[in-house]
């Protein structure tokens, strides 16, 4: 099975095949969560697991439990590379599998099961925070606060030496 679309970011993948539920089911909920951050999209999918949230008046629960365990299986996925879970959006997206017959006696076949093949990708988006280390040769205000310093410190040693100097005098 093909991926829908090569994302230009990093990302992580995982496809369920011939999964055992309505394909028009999963292409709700898929719909639901697509384009969604990773912490909101699992929320939802937990809230219609547990009967607290629905979509439409339906909890789409064959569907919410597959879409779960594919989702917990695409996170383990994106750590194993490396990606920061902040910054991952979900791609969600279902189509028709196989049809699978029921087989009867006698060589006769019997209804159609439902088969729906899902795939979840986790893209990383936004910005990577950059360290930029300054050098001080880059920097004239750096360097030129230090030379102050510098100076201010030379100062107050002459400062210093003059007094020194004028207590002795007073002293002999």
């Amino acid at each position: 099975m093909g991926q829908t679309f090569e994302p230009k970011h990093r990302y992580a993948k995982a496809f369920g095949t011939n999964m055992k539920i309505s394909a028009k089911n999963a292409t709700v909920v898929c719909k639901a969560i697509k384009n969604k951050p990773l912490n909101r999209a699992r929320r939802l999918l937990v809230d219609l697991d547990a009967k607290t949230r629905n979509l439409d008046g339906k909890y789409y629960s064959n569907a919410t439990h597959a879409m779960l365990l594919l989702l917990d299986s695409c996170v383990k996925n994106a750590e194993f590379k490396g990606l920061d879970t902040g910054k991952l959006f979900v791609h969600a997206s279902a189509s028709h599998g196989t049809n699978i017959q029921r087989r009867r006696r006698k060589g006769a076949f019997g209804s159609q099961m439902k088969t729906t093949n899902m795939e979840i990708l986790l893209i990383e988006r936004g910005k990577a925070k950059t360290v930029k280390k300054i050098n001080q040769k880059e920097n004239p205000v750096a360097v030129k606060k230090e030379k102050t310093a510098e100076h201010a410190h030379k100062e107050d040693e002459h400062v210093h030496q003059e007094h020194n100097e004028k207590t002795e005098e007073v002293k002999g």
